[in-house]
């Protein structure tokens, strides 16, 4: 253990965060650790907000992420605090309210913050779903039997398109792009994410342009590029997140979509950065820069960072194999590894018509990634494949012997 480290500071609480701390604890740290979080909520699971939590079925006493608490920790909490500045000659940052944190460690885990529409309006019923906070005041409305519009079919405006439409309200979803995702997934994969929200019921509209959002005090229309509207009683944008590194724009550190580091994670001596707001060179898909906004990355980033710190010397590179999942509807959709739409895609185990199949996808002769509809066995198994940096051929092979 690096025997320098006394006081380690985490500027956000939250999966990332909170994982970091119990991971120094777990390893010995007896030193000051300070625990920052922009909320005034301890650690709470997010994937449940857009699902289980907006659906009625979960309670924010049912989300959070230590169910024994945090006392055992030791932290020395800041909540409802943000960082605003970081300090990297003199090892300190600032608070929101002026404090000024001293440290010999630091986590930067600020996550990331939604998108906002260009001149998106301040009106009651407009969301963006981000917090807890959001989720309730969403979920509110929601009892009302509301007519809902979402703004962006990723996987976050997907999830809630489907569990507004579980609750059997009526769902438009506007997505600029012609297929849902299609530039992540392409178009075959995109054509059926499409498919999956039709036949749930969505209005689903491809290809369209929000030129507005209308209402008097509270939201009442969605104007679209064609000069048509839709009523609307909420409204949820769901048009992707940036990571937050507002705060270190003077900090000397590199920003760019993210705090990047190296292929350990460390950002600077003593300073390392973990989950959405994290970017390095992932060493298995060949120093490819990454940002993951996905719970498994925060959880296992923290807890090899929370490792990075503690040693001495440079430590192993974090080299994992992305893991992403979505529930809609019925469906259990699962990603693994590297997925975009300029790789080559094979389908493999089933039908995309039943929403039941495995689609591969290859680049320069190596399995780099999986996407499953309901198939988590075949989705794991090219998990361990894409860590092994397996041949495209031997996943074809794989495939074909089912």
């Amino acid at each position: 253990m690096a025997a320098s480290l006394r006081t380690v500071a985490i500027a956000g609480m939250s999966l990332a965060g909170l994982r970091a701390a119990e991971t120094l604890r777990r390893e010995g740290f007896d030193g000051r650790i300070v625990a920052i979080g922009d909320e005034p909520h301890l650690p709470y699971d997010r994937p449940p907000l857009s699902k289980e939590l907006l659906a009625g079925e979960a309670e924010p006493d049912d989300i959070v992420l230590r169910k024994q608490g945090v006392d055992d920790l030791d932290l020395d909490w800041r909540l409802d605090a943000r960082a605003v500045a970081l300090d990297v000659a003199a090892r300190e940052l600032e608070l929101h309210d002026g404090e000024r944190v001293a440290f010999d460690g630091l986590v930067i885990a600020t996550g990331a913050t939604p998108r906002r529409l260009p001149g998106q309006p301040d009106l009651a019923g407009v969301f963006t779903l981000r917090t807890l906070d959001d989720a309730l005041a969403i979920r509110e409305l929601l009892e009302g039997r509301p007519r809902v519009v979402v703004i962006g079919a990723g996987f976050i405006g997907s999830e809630i398109a489907a569990t507004c439409r579980k609750r059997g309200l009526d769902v438009t979803v506007l997505e600029a792009l012609p297929q849902p995702m299609v530039r992540g997934l392409g178009p075959v994969l995109g054509e059926a994410c499409a498919r999956l929200h039709r036949e749930h019921g969505v209005d689903l509209r491809l290809g369209v342009a929000v030129e507005g959002i209308e209402g008097d005090g509270r939201v009442e229309r969605v104007r679209l590029g064609d000069g048509t509207h839709i009523d609307a009683d909420v409204v949820v944008v769901g048009v992707g997140v940036v990571p937050v590194t507002d705060w270190l724009e003077r900090s000397g550190l590199t920003i760019d979509n993210g705090v990047v580091c190296d292929e350990s994670c460390l950002a600077a001596p003593g300073i390392v950065a973990a989950g959405d707001v994290a970017r390095w060179p992932n060493p298995l898909f060949d120093g490819e820069l990454m940002r993951l906004e996905h719970w498994t990355n925060a959880t296992e980033q923290a807890v090899h960072v929370a490792h990075r710190l503690l040693e001495e010397d440079p430590g192993t590179p974090f080299a994992p194999v992305p893991f992403v999942w979505s529930d809609q509807y019925d469906v259990k959709i699962q990603t693994v590894g590297r997925v975009g739409a300029e790789l080559e895609l094979h389908i493999a185990h089933g039908s995309l018509d039943e929403f039941q199949f495995v689609g591969l996808f290859g680049r320069a002769g190596r399995l780099v990634g999986a996407l499953g509809f309901n198939r988590p066995r075949q989705v794991m198994q090219y998990r361990r494949m894409i860590a092994e940096r397996a041949s495209w051929d031997d996943a074809l092979a794989k495939a074909a012997s089912g």
